[in-house]
């Protein structure tokens, strides 16, 4: 039997069970294989089924799998319906940023077309492309109007997220173009996996941090965050449907390039590596 927490990837076009201690000595187990079709290779089909999911895991054998690399591994969640993001989420950030705290979640969107794969390559759209790690959270079972107390539980998992964003374009109109500015190719960054939202001991505290260059630029807990999770998912959801594998960014604790100062943006060469405590991590270089 597997030990430790489930945790679902997607290696080439197949869902995958990731068994080890983290990126360094992965191994993958063949999902729709190991079930004998049972569950499908989809990873979208599996988040659906998250509860199906759970069990076929306990059936896993923990001796079982084949290595696997970061730079392997896929965005485990690929073709979302929607994607949602929550700014100044971290009192701090906002402060940073010079802006006010918001009353309620700030929420715009991240479009899928900017997903990316947790070790892909950040193609800098100019002089003003910064960093912003974030918990990932992705929805199972989703639904409208779930009450705060129901919210983990209609969670999936949580993966590792980078809200990489073109604050040129972003701030670029009155009012300011969220969405577009932190759209770009490959500015949306998901992985290495989506590590199971019940199997999190800490999941009301989550440890993020965000290294440039092995330079540490942020760290921060989700306890500090203005809106917690449940309250997002609990607002989203009193406006939008929630979908099976729709994402939702939480926010950025402070540590950003914009702001610093002097500001500091990213430039090619620099790696950008994000890291959530019981999670994991992804590694990406800017180009």
């Amino acid at each position: 039997m597997a030990s430790g927490g489930l945790r679902l990837a997607l290696v080439g076009d197949r869902a995958q069970f990731i068994l080890g201690t983290g990126v360094d000595d992965a191994r993958a187990v063949d999902v729709e294989r190991h079930t004998d079709g049972g569950l499908p290779s989809d990873p979208m089909q599996c988040l659906a089924r998250w509860s199906d999911v759970r069990r076929a895991w306990t059936t896993v054998d923990g001796a079982a799998g084949t290595p696997v690399r970061l730079e392997d591994l896929s965005c485990p969640v690929p073709v979302p319906r929607q994607v949602f993001a929550i700014g100044r989420n971290y009192p701090e950030h906002a402060r940073e940023m010079g802006a006010a705290l918001p009353s309620q979640p700030l929420a715009f969107t991240k479009f899928p077309s900017s997903l990316n794969h947790p070790a892909g390559d950040i193609e800098l759209a100019g002089d003003t492309v910064d960093y912003e790690a974030e918990v990932v959270l992705v929805v199972g079972d989703g639904g409208r109007d779930i009450p705060v107390g129901d919210a983990w539980n209609r969670l999936a998992g949580i993966c590792v997220g980078q809200d990489v964003s073109d604050r040129a374009l972003q701030y670029s109109g009155t009012p300011p173009q969220y969405s577009l500015g932190k759209s770009r190719r490959g500015f949306s960054v998901v992985g290495p996996w989506v590590a199971d939202a019940a199997d999190l001991a800490s999941r009301d505290d989550l440890q993020i941090a965000c290294t440039v260059n092995g330079e540490l630029r942020q760290r921060s807990g989700t306890s500090s965050m203005v809106f917690p999770v449940e309250q997002i998912v609990a607002y989203l959801s009193s406006i939008c449907e929630l979908y099976p594998g729709d994402l939702i960014y939480t926010g950025s604790p402070p540590g950003v390039g914009h702001g610093m100062r002097p500001q500091r943006y990213l430039r090619p060469g620099d790696v950008i590596e994000t890291t959530i405590d019981g999670v994991g991590t992804i590694r990406n270089r800017c180009r």
